[in-house]
């Protein structure tokens, strides 16, 4: 391996990074020009992964573009654990049968970002369900509760009366584990994951083996510009989603979140997004400035063409006011439905209450075949459904309604 330059070291220790721990050890390590072994590990909560998560997958890549052993690890037991990582309250328990479900399209996901032929793809189970009784209490047996409990999670439940679980404790150990089994080099990850990294250094050389070396990134927010983006907030983009979807969530977001997302969700540089933030401060128009984000995060997932099409079509929908070119279809009698009603039976809402809510926050519109636009206002208000006509709800889903 060619030993990559102080300036190029520099820049992989700084960009987007939360902690580089100890930052003299990964300075010597990446400048060696040796082969290293980069961990990260992905629970499988969710079927998808989204933004969020690409932000350390496209960190794992640079490792790997450098000519590293990169190691992405399924984590379908931890999964079944449940991380506590951020959490006030205890995650729902999955059944391991529910992680590996989950798990079946990471390969194909991670595949859009990382060369997966090259890389070290593992499922933690193929370790952590085979410990014994005895290897689980001498792991146990390497730290005190004091220490498990140290970190900011348990500690806000405790004080807020909130219940700590006995199985949460073992996560942290499970996941340190993992580092003692692939032999980790460095382990990379969101900044959220800093106390499970510490563990297992701490597990490492309790071990008798060198201690990993810690990478971690910042969180990229979700669409709401609040929350850390996750599937059970509903506030992520999927890097998987099909690229109108795509641009359109991209698009979504709050005008202050532009400038973390081009730093963390696509490659522009530290200069360019500086460029960037000049033209904010000079007064340009944030939405000018997401339709070319909206643009670089389809075009990385997509291909720069799929992008330049789905940029095309949110302008030919959003600002000149025209039907899609391509939409959802669905046939229905036609007649006089309850404006709810039909939002339930075209299945735009799970439930009849949360269609009520969409219409009354003014997110339907009824755009019939021949005639204006209208925006429902009213939950019971009779809508008179027609062939051809299209609905609306949300800002980016349209549905054509052809008669039975």
């Amino acid at each position: 391996m060619k030993k990559p330059s102080a300036e190029l070291v520099k820049q992989i220790l700084e960009r987007n990074v939360a902690d580089a721990i100890p930052r003299e050890s990964l300075e010597e390590q990446l400048s060696s020009g040796l082969k290293l072994r980069v961990k990260l590990g992905v629970d499988p909560t969710r079927p998808d992964l989204h933004l969020g998560h690409a932000v350390v997958i496209r960190a794992l890549q640079m490792f790997q573009e450098l000519g590293h052993k990169v190691i992405f690890i399924i984590g379908d037991f931890t999964a079944h654990i449940g991380d506590p990582s951020g959490r006030s309250l205890v995650r729902t328990a999955l059944s391991l049968a529910e992680t590996k479900k989950n798990a079946k399209t990471y390969f194909q996901q991670v595949g859009k970002i990382l060369d997966v032929r090259k890389a070290e793809i593992r499922h933690n189970s193929e370790w952590l369900s085979k410990l014994k009784l005895e290897e689980i209490l001498r792991l146990n047996a390497q730290f005190t509760i004091a220490r498990i409990l140290e970190r900011d999670d348990f500690q806000k439940r405790i004080k807020s009366g909130a219940e700590v679980w006995m199985h949460e404790l073992q996560y942290p150990l499970a996941q340190a584990y993992d580092s003692v089994a692939v032999k980790a080099d460095i382990e990379i990850g969101g900044s959220d994951q800093l106390f499970n990294f510490v563990v297992a250094r701490h597990l490492m050389e309790r071990w008798g083996m060198k201690p990993q070396d810690i990478i971690t990134y910042e969180i990229l927010p979700g669409l709401d510009g609040k929350e850390k983006m996750s599937k059970s907030l509903g506030n992520y983009i999927g890097i998987t989603e099909r690229p109108s979807m795509m641009f359109g969530k991209t698009m979504s977001i709050p005008d202050d979140m532009i400038l973390p997302y081009f730093r963390l969700a696509t490659d522009r540089s530290a200069a360019a997004v500086g460029e960037i933030e000049n033209r904010l401060k000079q007064g340009e128009n944030p939405r000018d400035l997401k339709l070319d984000l909206a643009t670089d995060i389809v075009g990385l997932y997509h291909g720069a063409p799929a992008a330049l099409r789905a940029r095309a079509e949110f302008i030919k929908v959003f600002s000149k006011k025209e039907l899609p070119t391509v939409m959802e279809g669905a046939e229905l009698h036609e007649g006089s439905y309850e404006a709810a009603a039909l939002i339930l039976a075209l299945q735009l809402a799970k439930s009849k209450s949360e269609a009520r809510r969409l219409i009354e926050q003014g997110g339907v519109e009824i755009i019939p075949h021949q005639g204006l636009r209208r925006r429902l206002a009213d939950p019971f208000q009779l809508v008179g459904v027609t062939d051809g006509m299209v609905l609306r709800v949300g800002k980016t889903r349209f549905v054509r309604i052809r008669k039975s």
